[in-house]
C-alpha cells in the first residue's frame, strides 16, 4: 500500500491551490497507476488539481515517440542491475529515474487553468528553473527541446500527456542522483547529450526534504495563477 503524506505548504492568498502529495521513494508502475486513477477523478471533477512529488528506484521509461526510444544496454543486463524498463504513453523518448532525482507529476485540468499545452510546458520549465536557481544552478531553455539545460548539458526532462484536458506525467530534475544510469540510454533520443545534476554543477549535496519543500511552495505559486 503506497503511503502518502501531504506536504505542509505555506498559506497562499490565492484561491484554490493544488493538493500536493509527497509519495516518498515509490515504484514507478505504482505511481503510474495512481496517476491514471487521479486523472479520471480529476476529469470527473471529483478531486482538485493534484501534484505528486516522488523519487523512484532505478527505472528506464520509454515514451510514445518510438524513434527517440534508444537503449544502449539489453534488457537482460538491465534486469541484472535491478533496473526496470517500462513502456508508457507520455510524450518524448527514453529517460531514466533513480533516487536523488526529484520528479513531480501534476494532474491538472488545463482548460480550467486557462493553459494550452505549450503554455503548460513553459510553466513546468519556469517551476524547474526557479527551483534549481535556489540551489545555485542557473538554467536555460532550448526551443523545440522541452526541459532545462546548463550550457550543453541537460539537467531536467519533461514528458507529458493530456487526456480530455487533464494533464499527467510531468518533470524530472537531477539533484543528487547517480548519473551513470543515463549512460545506458540516449536521453530523449538526443545523440551526444550529457546529463548533469545540482550535485555535479555545485559540488554540494542538498537535502531532498528541503528541495521538496521548496518545490511545494513553487507549485502552489504557479498553479494558483496563470503566470508563465
Amino acid at each position: 500500500m503506497l503511503e502518502q503524506s501531504t506536504i505542509e505548504i505555506c498559506e497562499s492568498k490565492i484561491a484554490s491551490p493544488p493538493r500536493i502529495v509527497d509519495c516518498g521513494l515509490a515504484d514507478y508502475r505504482e505511481i503510474l497507476q495512481l496517476q491514471h486513477q487521479l486523472r479520471e477523478k480529476r476529469r470527473r471533477s471529483e478531486i482538485q488539481n493534484t501534484v505528486l512529488i516522488v523519487e523512484h528506484p532505478p527505472v528506464i521509461t520509454l515514451g510514445a515517440r518510438q524513434s527517440a526510444n534508444i537503449l544502449l544496454a539489453n534488457r537482460d543486463d538491465l534486469a541484472q542491475q535491478h533496473i526496470e524498463v517500462v513502456n508508457i504513453r507520455r510524450g518524448g523518448g527514453t529517460t531514466a529515474h533513480n533516487p536523488g532525482q526529484l520528479v513531480f507529476y501534476p494532474i491538472i485540468n488545463l482548460q480550467e487553468c486557462g493553459l494550452g499545452i505549450s503554455e503548460y510546458i513553459r510553466k513546468l520549465e519556469s517551476i524547474g528553473a526557479e527551483l534549481l536557481e535556489q540551489s545555485g544552478v542557473y538554467t536555460e531553455r532550448r526551443k523545440g527541446f522541452p526541459g532545462l539545460w546548463v550550457g550543453d548539458k541537460k539537467i531536467a526532462s519533461i514528458g507529458v500527456r493530456v487526456s480530455k484536458f487533464v494533464a499527467y506525467h510531468g518533470m524530472a530534475m537531477n539533484i543528487n542522483n547517480d548519473l551513470s544510469i543515463f549512460e545506458l540510454i540516449t536521453p530523449c533520443g538526443l545523440d551526444g547529450v550529457e546529463m548533469t545534476s545540482v550535485l555535479k554543477q555545485t559540488g554540494k549535496h542538498y537535502s531532498m526534504r528541503q528541495v521538496k519543500k521548496n518545490l511545494a511552495e513553487l507549485l502552489t505559486k504557479h498553479f494558483s495563477s496563470n503566470e508563465i
